[in-house]
């Protein structure tokens, strides 16, 4: 019986291990906004989702990631300054910049790393960038550049930048918001400053290995890797243009003008097959991979004007075989388009705003897949998380139960502005006073 037992501990285990995901990274383990974990609820109960925990924390756009039966997030403890929230003028605050580490499956707090920073950008209201964790660290980018390399178990620094004084650069007006990717054995950073744009460092000992780019901003887009035709190559997208590099060098395949609004180079490219979107502030395009005997190359399918694509700034893009779905930061709608040439199928307020027909700006909604599903998870900025069926036909929304308040604003209106993490059959979501933990497992509820 005992031997039993035992096998059968075992077995659980390996079963457990095989169906949990970590979310240790922004848009997720494959980096595309989709939720691969098994034994999860896909409609919520008629007696709702339970909130497993609560953890106080302060003012922070940075979204939670989690690895390893922890819960990684950054925050800021304002001293002084107030909060205009106008795009235009940089506010001034100083105050504390924290990383901090909970027990994923509690709720406590253990350990954090704090440091004094001062604030002079523009919708002030905390960090922007969720913590990466890979190999036994946690790479954490304040607003100010401030780049932290921490043990991921206790919180140990091991190396750190400082993007303004080591490099010259200044702080965009919007803060450092573009996640930084490890890949392999390096740690790739839209920097700033001449020639350094976008700057490669040894991930264990941060020594740098290669800049490269200037641009009169260097944008807010996060560094990713995509392949085609057996050749990697590093995307690029800052105020000036959209680039293609080598990872290795830095040498630059190739480049297409692609100008966004106000420097508003925002959304990582999406990537489906060999075709390429990429949309911003005023600048949307789809374009076709190419592969001239191992040089890598692009051509652009077709350009967006005012009438067609989505043009997605705070919210992740979908881009998926039937068709490519954000939120558009004009219409403050959820958006889709025809991937053959940009025409738009249909759009609707409904999950984005609490007053749906208002002409708002910059509605925000965060769109997580499940699986290769029409099942949607959402994250509205009303706090309300939303299970919707989305398909090129139409949007249907299941059901919502509100989880956060509205801590910050834009606009007029109250929001929720930080991208929640779905790990541990668990969704970590924040505002600017607290993170939960809502159970998405479906054994926890009746049927």
């Amino acid at each position: 019986m005992m031997k039993h037992s035992l096998w059968f501990t075992i077995f659980s285990f390996f079963i457990s291990s095989a169906i949990a995901d970590d979310w240790a990274k922004w848009l997720g383990p494959t980096g595309d906004s989709v939720y691969h974990e098994q034994g999860v609820i896909t409609s919520i109960p008629d007696e709702g989702l339970k909130v497993l925990w609560e953890a106080p924390v302060a003012m922070g756009y940075s979204g939670p990631s989690v690895a390893n039966g922890r819960v990684y997030l950054m925050d800021y403890v304002r001293d002084t300054g107030e909060l205009t929230n106008n795009a235009g003028t940089r506010d001034q605050l100083t105050g504390v910049e924290r990383v901090i580490c909970i027990d994923a499956e509690t709720g406590e707090q253990i350990w954090k790393v704090e440091y004094p920073r001062s604030y002079r950008i523009s919708y002030p209201g905390g960090p922007r960038c969720i913590p990466v964790v890979a190999d036994g660290k946690v790479y954490a980018l304040g607003a100010e550049g401030n780049l932290n390399v921490l043990e991921a178990d206790s919180g140990k620094q091991v190396w750190s930048k400082n993007f303004n004084v080591d490099f010259n650069s200044e702080t965009p007006v919007w803060g450092y918001a573009a996640h930084p990717l490890v890949y392999r054995d390096t740690i790739y950073c839209i920097v700033g400053g001449e020639g350094s744009v976008v700057v490669a460092f040894d991930k264990n000992t941060g020594k740098e290995r290669w800049r490269a780019l200037s641009a009169s901003s260097q944008g807010y887009c996060p560094p990713s890797i995509v392949k085609h035709g057996g050749v990697e190559q590093l995307l690029i997208w800052h105020a000036e243009a959209l680039s293609g590099l080598n990872p290795e060098t830095g040498e630059v395949y190739w480049s297409e003008d692609l100008k966004p609004s106000w420097g508003g180079a925002i959304q990582v490219p999406r990537k489906l097959g060999s075709q390429l979107y990429v949309a911003g502030p005023g600048a949307a395009a789809l374009y076709q991979l190419e592969n001239d005997n191992g040089k890598p190359g692009i051509e652009m399918i077709w350009r967006g004007n005012p009438r067609n694509a989505v043009y997605a700034v705070n919210g992740s893009l979908i881009f998926d075989k039937s068709a490519i779905y954000g939120v558009d930061q004009v219409a403050s709608a959820l958006i889709a388009v025809n991937r053959e040439d940009g025409s738009r199928l249909w759009e609707t307020q409904e999950p984005i705003l609490a007053e749906v027909g208002t002409r708002a700006k910059h509605g925000t909604a965060f769109l997580v897949r499940y699986k290769d599903s029409n099942l949607y998870y959402i994250l509205s900025e009303t706090g309300d998380l939303i299970f919707a069926d989305i398909t090129p036909d139409g949007y249907k929304e299941l059901n919502r139960q509100h989880v956060l308040e509205p801590t910050n604003a834009t606009y007029g209106r109250p929001v929720v502005w930080s991208h929640p993490a779905f790990a541990e059959r668990t969704m970590y979501a924040r505002n600017d006073k607290k993170l939960i933990a809502v159970d998405l497992n479906e054994s926890h509820y009746s049927r």
